[in-house]
């Protein structure tokens, strides 16, 4: 079946399966469904399939420097040709009441609803970046864009970079900026992962993670690049013209100054579940990020019949393991939906794989644990949310009043919600809240729209979320 891409839609399309989010997850679970016989759709918001993974070059970029993750390239070939219906530059909002997705283009406003016997929601993460006097400063970025410029794009991203925050991802980003030609001053890790550790020999039963760790270690090593660990970011400083100029970081109770024009920094990802809320899931709480992570079976399987959590929607565990959840959750729907399923070793193997992978991250997540309360310890005049100028002290001062929640704070300061409603600051605001008023640390509620549509794409479709 031929795709669909950027093309006017009716204002109604059924399916047997949709998945959201054409990434590393998505796409595995939209080629085993459309192989086994299925009617897919396959919904990105972006131009390409591909998600923050298996982004392309395109252009002179890929002329001059060749593709860039190979796999990628052949893996949304063999989407395409097992006749996934693909669907990019469009945007899920919002759902109806029988749990319809209501979408519009991001190119040209309309409203299309997608029904579906199941569906699966690979909508991925965004990186969880904690404020700090000046990280609003131009040059501050995060890791995962700081490796699409020197990866995807071949740019050097800067001069000298200083990459800050935690876990394993920064290690990779700084070997992608050494082979770009930037400098990197250190990197800067606020865990200590890499000290010896009676639960750090569980990394043992990784071997293949392992090498990757040496070969990032051997590349830093050679370009003699220190990791710091046990040490924040404190202060971004500009230059006279107003672009970062220096940054300071704490280390213990010494202060350190790295003279860089860049500083790529977050704290690992944070899962993408707001349209997972919306189809009302059951969730529970990471109380450190501030995020509902469905629960799922093995499979991915949430509480509501026909909807799958699967990739780094179901919990961050790497790319890797994103495409096994994907096969997973495919082989689940192709028994629902009454298909040929795969074999019984087929599905042993793939469940002992996902297990592994499950059991690296969750030691992943041990070994680069660290204080957060430190990073919550802020100024008050440190802008949290940019969107809507709001900054720590306004946020405390709300908090403080005695009666005010988090949800409370949000109504009174309207931090979280700006255009990116809160996908930036609502773990910041929470922790604050929670550190002022003693409360467990909630998180922010899924509204729709997710993101911003045009009140036309709304306004098609007011019945069906009436």
């Amino acid at each position: 079946m031929a795709a669909s891409e950027d093309t006017v839609a009716p204002s109604r399309l059924d399916f047997d399966a949709v998945v959201v989010g054409g990434g590393p997850s998505g796409l595995v679970a939209a080629r085993e469904l459309a192989t086994a016989g299925a009617r897919v759709a396959l919904i990105e918001e972006n131009s390409e399939l591909g998600g923050q993974y298996y982004k392309r070059r395109r252009g002179q970029v890929l002329a001059q420097y060749g593709d860039y993750r190979p796999d990628g390239t052949s893996l949304i070939a063999q989407v395409r040709h097992a006749g996934v219906e693909v669907f990019t530059n469009r945007l899920v909002w919002g759902t109806s009441t029988d749990r319809s997705l209501l979408t519009t283009s991001t190119t040209s406003p309309d409203a299309v609803r997608f029904s579906a016997r199941a569906i699966v929601v690979a909508a991925g993460a965004t990186e969880h970046v904690v404020p700090f006097p000046g990280w609003q400063l131009p040059g501050v970025m995060t890791p995962g864009h700081a490796m699409h410029l020197a990866t995807t794009d071949a740019v050097r991203v800067g001069n000298r970079v200083l990459l800050a925050g935690s876990g394993p991802f920064l290690l990779p980003v700084a070997c992608a900026l050494l082979a770009s030609g930037t400098e990197v001053a250190a990197v800067v890790e606020a865990g200590r992962p890499l000290r010896p550790s009676l639960r750090a020999a569980g990394s043992l039963r990784h071997p293949g993670m392992l090498a990757d760790l040496a070969r990032y270690l051997t590349i830093l090593a050679k370009h003699r690049v220190p990791i710091i660990q046990g040490a924040r970011v404190h202060e971004a400083l500009a230059q006279g013209n107003g672009h970062l100029g220096a940054v300071a970081i704490t280390h213990g109770q010494v202060t350190r100054t790295f003279e860089v024009d860049t500083l790529a920094t977050a704290f690992g990802f944070r899962p993408a579940t707001e349209l997972l809320q919306l189809l009302e899931v059951d969730c529970t709480v990471d109380a450190t990020l501030g995020v509902p992570l469905p629960v799922t079976d093995a499979h991915g399987a949430t509480s509501v019949p026909g909807v799958y959590a699967v990739g780094e929607s179901r919990g961050i565990a790497g790319n890797k393991a994103a495409r096994v959840r994907g096969w997973l959750a495919a082989a689940a729907i192709r028994d629902r939906l009454g298909l040929p399923t795969p074999s019984a070793q087929q599905m042993r193997a793939h469940l002992r794989r996902s297990a592994r992978l499950d059991a690296f991250a969750t030691l992943s997540s041990e070994l680069y644990a660290h204080d957060r309360r430190a990073l919550l310890q802020m100024p008050d005049h440190t802008m949290v949310c940019r969107c809507e100028s709001v900054t720590a002290g306004e946020i405390r001062a709300a908090a403080r009043l005695g009666w005010n929640d988090r949800n409370s704070v949000k109504g009174a300061t309207r931090a979280g919600m700006g255009l990116c409603q809160g996908r930036e600051c609502a773990a910041t605001v929470s922790g604050l809240v929670s550190a002022c008023t003693g409360e467990p640390v909630g998180c922010q509620p899924a509204r729709m729209p997710v993101k911003p549509i045009p009140v036309s794409a709304a306004m098609a479709l007011e019945e069906e979320i009436a």
